[in-house]
């Protein structure tokens, strides 16, 4: 292993941390790895991945929503217009 300024360099491919959590909570992540077949740490994993990546989403719904916020839809109304005309003419003789 190469020597830094007298330390050992180490690479990890996973990153060990220390949390805290309240008991029941606990009990419930160990019963549902247990359920799933995976290790603890497993599952705390994939649950961070997957809270990352909703507020990920919810980030960019909110930039677009700040984006279309600030559109004059107004000058959509004809295209609008023309598609519910078009559903209409496709529909007209469908039995519902």
């Amino acid at each position: 292993m190469p020597w830094i300024f007298g330390y050992t360099c180490v690479i990890l491919r996973h990153m060990k941390t220390a949390i805290s959590l309240p008991d029941q909570l606990y009990e419930e992540a160990e019963k549902t790895a247990q359920s799933l077949g995976i290790p603890r740490s497993q599952l705390f994993a994939k649950a961070l991945e997957e809270f990352i990546a909703f507020h990920k989403r919810e980030n960019i719904a909110e930039r677009l929503n700040r984006v279309y916020s600030k559109t004059d839809v107004s000058q959509f109304q004809d295209v609008a217009n023309a598609g519910i005309e078009s559903m209409r003419n496709l529909t007209k003789n469908d039995a519902w």
